[in-house]
């Protein structure tokens, strides 16, 4: 018999994100395997999603440096925190964790750029 992971209750779309614990993140239901089959199954899916993540982040990270360069080029500031504080912000609701990764993604994003 398959059984699935519960997911915690939805948050009303017009609250600002908070961060849960990681014991109440907000997750789509996933049925856990019996066998190993069923494990290697969901290894190929997450195999699959890490690929497609790479691909994002290299996609994120081009986005972020023409920003970047376009923003230097018109004589702006190199980063505009309060834009920072928004991506952030978005990060929240995946946990202690979140922020952490948002922090990684803006660091990757700034390049040179953030450096002194």
């Amino acid at each position: 018999m398959t059984s699935t992971v519960p997911t915690a209750a939805s948050a009303p779309t017009d609250a600002a994100p908070t961060r849960p614990a990681d014991s109440e993140l907000e997750l789509p239901e996933v049925a856990v395997p019996d066998d190993q089959a069923g494990i290697d199954a969901l290894r190929v899916e997450i195999d699959a999603i890490d690929a497609e993540l790479v691909r994002l982040i290299q996609q994120r990270t081009a986005c972020s440096h023409a920003i970047g360069a376009a923003r230097k080029k018109l004589g702006g500031t190199r980063i505009v925190y309060s834009r920072e504080m928004q991506v952030l912000q978005r990060f929240r609701v995946l946990g202690s964790a979140g922020t952490d990764l948002g922090m990684m993604l803006l660091a990757m994003g700034r390049g040179r750029l953030g450096r002194r």
